[in-house]
């Protein structure tokens, strides 16, 4: 089966190799060239614009970063809407408010498309090897005749239910937590820093202990060795946790430890680290225990 992939960045290029080695012939669209480049000389095809790829496959993972990018890819000029026809199927890969994706749901279903709300999780790495986390919701039918792809593609995939936006409700929920963990691990090794201890051996410790997290393994882990090359920046969670609490807000309820991170994701950017990977509040703890 042909598949269709728009937006080839970090997400959205390790799906099309993971795609490629199980067979698929890949289609891709990106704004940028040289994402393109890239995914032709894994040996994806390149298609001329969105509506080109929605005509050659019957599938279109959208990979973008936001609701306003799966509008403008969808149904903008040259969009998938111009060339996708009755059996078409759009996979929506991005964390998007859960409206955005009950109304473009609704969009697609005038034109006969069949949506699956699909967030992923699991950073770059886990997308390339189809170990990351999908998180579905669709159709039962859809649901059925797509599995083997969804399976393919995710070791660590979750059948939310039918109903679109329940995919992206779940993300968010996810993310906010992760935003939570993410600044507590980066506290308390700014923490350990500053009260004299080796932080290496305090995260060892708390590897073995009750604080465990994959948040510390990995991230904090990374982030003590120095490197904070984005594999999901941090530009990313101060927009899920913003996402995550206006959700929240919707259902009448303000998460109190969720605040606390989106307002420490939102000074993160704000400080000139929006484009480092999550990690890097780990230095803006240490920025702050400093008093600067």
């Amino acid at each position: 089966m042909n598949v269709g992939v728009i937006g080839v960045g970090n997400m959205g290029g390790a799906m099309t190799r993971r795609l490629l080695d199980g067979g698929f012939e890949v289609w891709v669209r990106d704004i940028r060239p040289e994402a393109e480049a890239d995914a032709v000389a894994a040996g994806a095809q390149r298609a001329v614009d969105g509506a080109e790829l929605a005509r050659r496959c019957p599938l279109v993972i959208v990979a973008v970063v936001d609701a306003a990018q799966c509008e403008a890819v969808l149904f903008g000029a040259g969009g998938a809407s111009a060339g996708w026809h009755g059996g078409s199927t759009v996979m929506l890969c991005p964390t998007i408010a859960p409206h955005e994706v009950e109304r473009l749901a609704s969009r697609m279903l005038e034109g006969r498309v069949a949506c699956i709300d699909a967030p992923m999780s699991g950073g770059p790495q886990r997308a390339r090897d189809g170990s990351m986390s999908l998180m579905v919701a669709c159709d039962d039918a859809v649901f059925a005749h797509q599995e083997p792809l969804l399976r393919w593609l995710s070791s660590r995939l979750v059948r939310i239910g039918t109903r679109p936006g329940d995919g992206a409700r779940t993300k968010l929920v996810n993310n906010l937590l992760a935003a939570v963990n993410l600044a507590g691990a980066a506290e308390a090794l700014a923490l350990a820093e500053r009260l004299g201890l080796d932080p290496q051996r305090t995260l060892q410790v708390i590897d073995q202990s009750s604080a465990q997290s994959w948040i510390g393994s990995d991230r904090m882990q990374r982030a003590l060795a120095g490197d904070f090359t984005a594999r999901a920046h941090t530009s990313l969670l101060a927009k899920d946790t913003v996402l995550a609490l206006e959700l929240a807000r919707r259902a009448h309820i303000e998460p109190p430890l969720g605040a606390v991170a989106q307002s420490l994701f939102a000074r993160a950017c704000d400080e000139g680290l929006r484009s480092l990977d999550d990690a890097s509040l780990l230095m803006l703890m240490r920025r702050l225990f400093a008093g600067r």
